[in-house]
């Protein structure tokens, strides 16, 4: 009997040994509404984009797997705050404010903010004549915080940016400010002819990986497979792949 309990308890702990060598998983979130860095694929209903390719590289890398949540963009930081997954990768920049709350992975692209308006309009060619003009921008973002420093500007903030453009079309707002590899994409392919950027990006805004605040074990394996794959030209060449040439 006792043999017989001896085994029992030896194959418990190999079995433990062996999960235990297996890959980490960590729940990554992500706000599948900012072409060309996160989205939904309509036909496969598949994650995709810069941000999701990037991050699926950096786990190869390290050494661990994802499962991917979509979370709207309003609710994104209390979710993590409050544990219910282990990072976010959503094009968030790195600000003095949330770093408070969150600590955040090396920066991996540089996205400052540019203006975005109808192809024929003459009237605004930087952030500098957006004065007197309705601007529109993803409610909480830091497009919304850049237009609330432009005096006179009046800010319209919409739930997901396809919204802010869609208005712009229609003629409900004067402009369009938003990270510049996302007015690219619109400007570029979605809305090629109908909408251009304008005066180049007026702002400097570093993308990172945000985890929850003391997790230093996720944010070593995460920073570690970044360095891997910038070194290896895995961002770059990602970055030609979904033409974020125009940043």
């Amino acid at each position: 009997m006792k043999r017989t309990i001896l085994l029992v308890l030896s194959l418990m702990m190999l079995l433990g040994v062996l999960v235990g060598c297996g890959s980490q998983k960590i729940i990554v979130a992500t706000d599948a509404t900012w072409p060309p860095m996160e989205m939904v694929n309509e036909q496969t209903k598949e994650f995709e984009g810069f941000d999701i390719d990037l991050m699926n590289a950096i786990a190869a890398e390290a050494g661990f797997e994802i499962e991917y949540r979509n979370v709207a963009w309003d609710g994104i930081f209390a979710g993590l705050a409050a544990g219910e997954y282990d990072a976010v990768i959503s094009s968030v920049t790195i600000t003095e404010e949330r770093q408070k709350e969150f600590d955040f992975s090396n920066p991996y692209i540089n996205a400052g903010q540019i203006v975005v308006v109808m192809a024929d309009n003459t009237d605004i060619q930087s952030s500098a004549d957006l004065s007197g003009k309705t601007v529109a921008a993803q409610i909480g973002t830091t497009g919304a915080m850049a237009i609330q420093e432009i005096e006179g500007a009046t800010l319209k903030e919409y739930d997901e940016i396809g919204f802010c453009f869609e208005d712009l079309l229609a003629g409900r707002v004067d402009a369009v400010v938003c990270d510049t590899p996302v007015a690219a994409d619109y400007a570029g392919v979605q809305y090629a002819g109908q909408i251009k950027l304008v005066g180049g990006a007026f702002t400097d805004e570093y993308y990172g990986i945000m985890v929850k605040k003391g997790n230093a074990d996720l944010l070593a394996k995460i920073n570690d497979g970044l360095k891997k794959v910038q070194d290896k030209g895995i961002d770059d060449q990602l970055m030609k792949d979904w033409n974020l040439s125009g940043k």
